[in-house]
């Protein structure tokens, strides 16, 4: 797995990987989660673009990625910058990006 922390602005933070993470999971979409930016999950966008019609406005976006694993970071009901997760199932990147937000109290 590939972990980031971002910025409200989406300034990196703080980055991790584990050995042996895919390649790809550092730049995609893990670095650049746009929960802060755009302030809803990526998974938002994952839906739009699933759902066809209008939703296809989702890749004229600048910055968003349309694939689950970044989530906006909460503190006091004010987003405070935003995690992104990659390298497992897109799914499996947004149950761990959930849960590192949530561990922020």
């Amino acid at each position: 797995m590939a972990v980031a922390i971002v910025d409200p602005t989406g300034t990196l933070v703080y980055f991790e990987k584990t050995d042996n993470t895919q390649i790809a999971a550092p730049t995609f979409p893990s670095i650049r989660p746009v929960g802060g930016l755009y302030k809803r999950p990526t998974k938002a966008f994952q839906d739009a673009l699933a759902s066809g019609g209008a939703g296809m406005r989702v890749l004229g976006l600048e910055g968003a990625v349309p694939v689950e694993g970044g989530v906006p970071i909460l503190l006091d009901g004010k987003i405070i910058g935003a995690i992104g997760v990659s390298g497992a199932n897109s799914d499996q990147d947004g149950q761990c990006a959930v849960a590192g937000a949530a561990a922020i109290k």
